[in-house]
Formats: structure tokens, sequence, C-alpha cells
């Protein structure tokens, strides 16, 4: 691994390095130090939904447009790091235009949903952002990169089979989100195996684009942590044997845990210090379980690329 890189990471071992600062200029480091990646499996910040008080943090823009135009940016600069035969799969959830205000009840629910003015709290142009609209972020985003010269392949949808009430009269409660699998061309890294559902006859078929996940229940103090089950998919699918996955918004580390878990290669990046070193502490804990796990008669010949 690059020696420059070592020294500048909040973590780096043999098999995972961990990056803390804005995004565009921890991916121009990588860039820069002619890294490449075999998959991108990311979940960014959503819009308006989150406050994690920092500086330069991505979901606070003005009008959504804005907040899609960032991520394209940022993956433009991820493309750059994913080999040609590399997926990058991006949760993403939605939201409403509101133009309400700001937050006023005392309620502590609401208050947790609601931070001060949030963007959509805002009035609005009447047009994407008028009072009540879906704002369809997740594919606005998906259209964009397409736009930008990504390959669409799912839209893979997130089932939750216990959501959060959603606390509306006049529409459906929401009950999904979803998981688009780009890629930068036609052929491409892909093994079902791992993943795939098994018939009678012995084949074994893709999975389905539908996933039903129970979110996350949380991951230290990280306020809206990955799910490890959600990666599982993407990892095992799109990485090959001893390959590299990246997470771009790293959060508490559940993406890069799980690769480095399944034998692969991992690299994490966050503007948050406190969740580098939620991502660091994760990371050293499972080094020192996974050394002790061959004392242990731990079967290392089930490993992903084995098969």
């Amino acid at each position: 691994m690059n020696k420059k890189l070592r020294q500048d990471a909040a973590h780096a071992d043999d098999k995972s390095i961990l990056l803390c600062g804005d995004v565009k200029e921890q991916l121009q480091k990588l860039i820069d130090a002619k890294m490449q990646v075999d998959c991108i499996v990311t979940s960014p910040p959503y819009y308006g939904q989150r406050d994690y008080g920092i500086d330069g943090q991505i979901g606070h823009e003005e009008h959504p447009s804005e907040f899609i135009e960032k991520l394209v940016e940022i993956f433009g600069l991820c493309r750059q790091l994913l080999r040609e035969t590399g997926s990058l799969w991006i949760n993403i959830g939605d939201t409403y235009w509101s133009g309400k205000g700001a937050h006023k009840s005392n309620e502590i629910k609401q208050g947790a949903r609601r931070f001060g003015l949030r963007p959509q709290d805002r009035p609005g142009d009447g047009q994407w952002t008028r009072p009540k609209q879906l704002l369809l972020i997740p594919h606005r985003l998906a259209i964009a990169l397409q736009d930008d010269g990504w390959l669409v392949r799912n839209d893979n949808v997130w089932v939750k089979p216990n959501p959060v009430p959603d606390q509306v009269r006049d529409r459906c409660s929401m009950s999904h989100e979803y998981v688009f699998h780009l890629t930068n061309s036609r052929w491409y890294y892909f093994n079902r195996l791992p993943v795939g559902r098994e018939m009678r006859s012995g084949s074994v078929l893709p999975p389905l684009d539908t996933w039903e996940v129970p979110p996350s229940a949380g991951n230290g103090k990280h306020k809206a942590s990955f799910s490890a089950d959600l990666v599982r998919i993407p990892i095992l699918a799109s990485t090959p044997p001893d390959g590299i996955v990246l997470d771009p918004f790293n959060g508490s580390g559940t993406t890069t845990v799980f690769a480095r878990t399944h034998g692969f290669r991992s690299i994490g990046i966050d503007i948050s210090p406190d969740y580098c070193g939620q991502a660091a502490e994760a990371l050293t804990h499972l080094d020192a379980a996974l050394n002790l796990l061959p004392e242990e008669g731990y079967d290392q010949s089930s490993e992903p690329g084995d098969d």
C-alpha cells in the first residue's frame, strides 16, 4: 500500500485503510496514488435527513438538484478508481418537500427526524420543491449518473419489514429504499454463486432485485448506520477474490468490516473523526478476532472465491 496514504490514514493495516476528511479530497489522494478498486458500496447522506454537525457535510444543499450534482461529481471521482470490471452500488433514500418552516413540536421523535430548519422546510420553487412533493431523489440521481456515462444495471428495492411508523394520513406509508447497481461497461465481474437462489435441479439463479432486510439496529453513535445484510449481495457478488472494496461514505464502518470479514481488502472514507474512530476500532477488534480463528478450527476454505 502507498506509504503516503498509510501515513495520512486514520487507520491502516495490510488489509484495510481508513481516510478521514472531505470525500473529494480523499478520493483525489487515492487517484494520485494510482489506487484501483473492484467494488464500491456506499450510502451517501440522504438529502435533508440528518445533521452530523460537520462543516462541509453533504445533504444540506438549498435545492435537491445541487445535492445530486455534488453526488455525480463525487461518483465521477470514484469512477477513476474503479476497475473496468468493477461495480458501484448506491443505497439512497427519498424525502418529501415540506415547506412548513422549522420544526416546532416538543415531541422527541419529531425532533430526531426534524433538526431545526431543514432544506425541505423552506418555501421551495413551486416545481420540484413544492409542499407534499416526493422529490424522487434516488431515480433523479440514477438518471444523472446514467447521463454521466454510468451503465445502470438494477434499481434493487430494499423492503423494510418493520419500518419506522410514517405519521401521515393522506398517502401510503413508505417502507422501501433503493440500492442501484451501476457499472463502467457491459462486461464486469459478477459471481451469483455466493448470493444466488439454488433450484431443485442444483442450478443457481441470480438473487432477486427485491431484498427484504431489516434496518440496522444502530452501530455505536452513528445516527443512520448501514445494515450489514444490505451490503452482502453487492460485496459477495461483485468483488473478485482478494479484491478491494471502497466505501466513500464509510460512517462507522459496516462496509469495510464486512469486506474484511469475508477476505477482501477495504478502503473507507468519512468526514467525521468520530465515525472514523469507530470504524478503526471495529477493524482492530475484527483483526484480533480473525487472528484467533485458525486456532479455533476456522474453515478458511469457505472464503469467497474458493468455489
